[in-house]
């Protein structure tokens, strides 16, 4: 069967266009799009289940082992695995292997706040269901990729928990996290590991919670229980003041005695701020601007089960500004099946989905971009790890620029890179509070004379900050020495849009 006709039949099946007479042209346009964009699974995880995928500078991503998907009471193992992507760059027939555990360091929590530094290091800081155990720890470690070594990271002074808390790195490459169950935050100078206490005048606490880097510097956040407010943080004053009510109300508690539920927040291209309700509504925030406006409502769920929302869920940016969101029923909440859409700056696009989706919900999901044409890694839980395939391109003002590089590199050395975009228009894939997957930092990938393609570890960013414009930053970069010596190209990658190539000469 041809698969635009596949997919129509499966949307007859499904019921979608119940009236033979709605316009075929609107199914033909729905299928087209459809079959554009596709996922493929990755090579089976070994582990029992996969959950956040974080990833490094040197282009591997580290995958958390879940026993099972959160819906279906599945908790964190301890285990870290490593996706190396094959010869050619590509993640889906990448290999994996077993390389870290913190589990004999008491350190396995399911949900966790977590960032790449621009030491190329990557800090762990607090949890929730630590071993499945339900607390909000106040652990924390950073995590050295060179050495493969877990570092103990005390908590601020004072906190007795740190649980599943927001966290961001601001523009100057300082790491910024919140307590989970007030109203605290507090910076990590990661040369001493110490914290400072930050954060004055914030409206409520944070749980629940997530934080959007705006290209300003400022941070935005949507708050959970202070009516329809937002506010921004000001790391310049290190004070919260608020951005203006929601036009829309999102957050929701479900029906339950718990912290209303909201779902992730992501800065596209445009300078704009899309922001998915826990009950259904989006809103929109224009940086521009600083004003907020309504964004469409998800449409009802695909079991015809009520109305779909994102009571904790997934998004991530893809190259062309659509952002890929996964939503699931929110009346009553946490219940299956889930479904994936589009954004594409007005209105909601069904988006095809992966294998699980009828048998998971919102929050059992994660992703990440990957630096290989803006590629979303999902995860669930499960063995089954997809890649969605997007079909839209980046436009070419959005690309990272490579202004001054080195002409020939030695490998295993040290050699600094400047251009501009270095890290990206936006963080690339949100959560909330539950996990932070960001990749608003640069990666440089060589490919040698046989096409084959190796990631270089990159450090030392010049700034964190996104949509930095015609600023120009820098980065070092060491090229690994399993290269081999001869031509090759380079090219600067931010989240998924890479930069044109240069070439140089590796010795």
């Amino acid at each position: 069967m041809k698969p635009l006709q596949a997919c129509i039949n499966r949307q007859q099946n499904r019921g979608i266009f119940q009236n033979f007479g709605m316009l075929v042209v609107v199914l033909l346009a729905w299928c087209t799009f459809a079959s554009a964009q596709h996922w493929t699974p990755v090579t089976p995880y070994p582990g029992s289940g996969a959950g956040t995928a974080i990833l490094r500078t040197d282009g591997i991503v580290m995958v958390q082992e879940l026993t099972a998907p959160a819906s279906a009471g599945g908790h964190a193992t301890g285990n870290w695995w490593e996706l190396v992507p094959d010869s050619g760059g590509s993640y889906a027939t990448g290999s994996w292997s077993l390389f870290t555990s913190t589990a004999s360091l008491g350190y396995a929590p399911l949900y966790f706040g977590s960032a790449v530094l621009p030491n190329d290091q990557i800090v762990f800081v607090g949890g929730e269901y630590n071993f499945g155990v339900q607390d909000d720890t106040n652990m924390g470690f950073v995590y050295r990729p060179i050495l493969d070594k877990w570092i103990s990271l005390s908590p601020p002074s004072g906190w007795s928990k740190i649980g599943d808390a927001p966290t961001v790195v601001l523009p100057n490459g300082t790491f910024m996290v919140g307590d989970c169950c007030s109203a605290k935050e507090a910076l990590l100078d990661f040369s001493t590991l110490t914290w400072t206490s930050t954060g004055t005048g914030k409206a409520d606490n944070n749980s629940e919670e997530g934080w959007t880097l705006l290209p300003n510097g400022k941070v935005l956040t949507v708050d959970t229980q202070n009516g329809t407010e937002s506010e921004l943080y000001n790391p310049s004053t290190g004070k919260w003041s608020l951005a203006g009510k929601l036009p829309n109300p999102l957050p929701y508690n479900c029906g339950l005695s718990i912290v209303p539920e909201l779902g992730p927040a992501v800065l596209r291209p445009n300078g704009t701020v899309f922001v998915a309700g826990a009950n259904g509504f989006t809103d929109i925030y224009k940086t521009s601007t600083k004003k907020w406006s309504k964004g469409p409502i998800f449409p009802p769920n695909s079991a015809g089960e009520g109305q779909d929302g994102v009571a904790d869920g997934p998004a991530a940016i893809l190259p062309d500004g659509n952002v890929l969101v996964m939503a699931s029923n929110i009346n009553p909440c946490f219940i299956t099946p889930s479904d994936f859409y589009e954004f594409n700056g007005s209105t909601f696009i069904t988006a095809p989905s992966p294998p699980n989706a009828s048998n998971e919900v919102s929050y059992d999901g994660r992703m990440l971009v990957l630096p290989n044409g803006g590629h979303i890694l999902f995860t669930d839980g499960t063995q089954d790890v997809e890649v969605y395939i997007p079909a839209g391109s980046a436009k070419s003002a959005w690309k990272p620029t490579i202004t001054s590089f080195p002409s020939s590199v030695t490998r295993g050395n040290s050699y600094t890179i400047k251009g501009t975009q270095f890290n990206g228009l936006t963080q690339g894939a949100a959560y909330g509070d539950d996990a932070q997957s960001a990749t608003n930092f640069p990666l440089v990938r060589l490919t040698d004379a046989v096409g084959n393609v190796y990631y270089a570890v990159t450090k030392n960013f010049s700034t964190m900050g996104v949509a930095t414009g015609s600023k120009v930053v820098s980065a070092t970069f060491i090229p690994p020495t399993s290269m081999p010596v001869g031509p090759a190209t380079m090219v600067v990658v931010a989240n998924g849009i890479e930069s044109d190539s240069v070439g140089l000469t590796v010795f």
